[in-house]
């Protein structure tokens, strides 16, 4: 006889929401029956985990004959009850199989985190989110007309699949530069492989009324769509500001803009199905910002990380409205994909329409058109990030000595980096990172 697995791992379960099942596979690989007199969970019906043998419910199951070369199935399932506990715990147990004599055993564990859970709510005054416990958000959250929510740094948001985060009123985060600081938000299933599909949770949509949003030192990934903004800004102020945010592996779009206005610094937007659509026209101010995307095993790399217009197209019409962009010190890049021009510009009507890149590398086979200004550009000009693994998923866009992007940029008045580090006297680099 043998057993697939000698430990089932559960990754972190968030109190009362319970968690997949997992299974292993006992073996007969003997040319006779054999039969197994006990599978049992050792804390019995009071663990936190519970089995099935088969079919059969545990926490004990015995007389169970398999045939000769033939195998069955133990399923595993854990639910963690809340608790006072705010820092992660482990629930451990174990299942012995016991036949003819003998006697073997799988270990089982997993990570528990009680959580501030919030299902289909609707903020209407004023809050503040501090990390005392992550927030685990169900069924949607609305943030209303005229009110703010203020997230803390190191606060982890996880959101279900049907849970999309809309604001009309106001989202500031304050994150920080350290990892334990930074403010992220993410799907709610943690254990592997979900933990890293794009599309977990739909995303984050600032809708028409939204105003003064404030992201730093945020993370947004694996999302549908990760930030996406509506209609003009309301006031003189841009409707979102990124101020050193990652927005990664999203499957429809990282950032989309549909008629907005987004001013962003030192972020980073990658490996998304459309890294960046900022379409029918708005105004935008990209500074030292990297869009990139490779063709990995959950997302082929298909579209350009940069899609500029001024207009969308309705039925058979074309909408368009005024564009006011620049794009400075910036990187857009793609390989191990179908693309050729990861930057494509897009002009219809007579509505003003400015569209300014200085002092950017991009990938292009046909340089783009309809743009005012093009000054300073490194064309297809390999940036040399410092790791990149499609096999792994692994990619780290920092630049590799010898990058051309280095000291390529221009002073902007920006003193640090997406690492929180500081840039350099005189031409910085180009991206959110400067070489240290």
């Amino acid at each position: 006889m043998s057993i697939s697995a000698d430990t089932l791992h559960f990754d972190t379960v968030f109190t009362s929401t319970g968690s997949i099942t997992y299974f292993f596979r006992i073996y007969n690989e003997n040319d006779q029956k054999l039969l197994l007199s006990n599978v049992t969970l050792a804390g019995g019906a009071s663990s936190a985990f519970k089995i099935n043998v088969d079919g059969f419910k545990g926490p004990s199951v015995s007389n169970l004959e398999i045939d000769p070369n033939d195998s069955l199935h133990v399923f595993v399932n854990v639910s963690i009850d809340p608790s006072a506990a705010n820092l992660p715990f482990v629930i451990q147990d174990s299942i012995k199989v016991e036949y003819n004599g003998n006697t073997r055993w799988v270990q089982l564990d997993a990570w528990g985190q009680n959580a501030n859970f919030l299902r289909s709510k609707i903020i209407t005054a004023n809050e503040t989110w501090t990390n005392n416990r992550p927030y685990v958000i169900l069924g949607g959250l609305l943030v209303d007309t005229n009110v703010t929510l203020t997230i803390d740094k190191g606060c982890r948001i996880y959101v279900h699949a049907d849970a999309p985060i809309v604001i009309d009123g106001t989202l500031i985060t304050n994150g920080e530069k350290y990892d334990s600081t930074k403010v992220i938000f993410r799907g709610d299933r943690l254990d592997d492989p979900y933990r890293d599909f794009p599309a977990g949770w739909p995303g984050i949509f600032f809708r028409g009324q939204s105003k003064d949003n404030v992201l730093t030192y945020t993370i947004v990934k694996n999302a549908f769509q990760g930030l996406v903004t509506d209609q003009p800004s309301i006031n003189a102020n841009p409707k979102l500001t990124l101020k050193q945010c990652e927005v990664d592996n999203c499957y429809d779009a990282g950032l989309l803009s549909l008629r907005s206005s987004i001013k962003a610094e030192n972020t980073l937007v990658s490996n998304c199905g459309k890294n960046i659509i900022l379409a029918y026209g708005g105004n935008y101010d990209f500074t030292h910002c990297t869009s990139v995307a490779y063709s990995n095993l959950f997302l082929q790399h298909k579209e350009p990380v940069l899609l500029i217009t001024n207009f969308i197209k309705q039925d058979n019409t074309f909408l368009t409205a005024d564009l006011n962009a620049i794009f400075k010190n910036c990187i857009f890049w793609g390989d191990n994909g179908t693309v050729e021009d990861e930057v494509v510009t897009g002009k219809q009507g007579t509505n003003p329409y400015t569209l300014i890149f200085q002092n950017c590398i991009w990938k292009v086979k046909t340089t783009p058109g309809n743009i005012s200004s093009a000054t300073n550009i490194l064309p297809n000009q390999d940036p040399l990030f410092d790791s990149v693994n499609n096999q792994r998923r692994f990619y780290n866009f920092r630049l590799k000595e010898g990058s051309p992007a280095i000291n390529f940029g221009f002073v902007t008045g920006l003193s640090v980096d997406l690492d929180g580090n500081s840039r350099a006297i005189g031409n910085p680099d180009l991206g959110p990172y400067e070489k240290q």
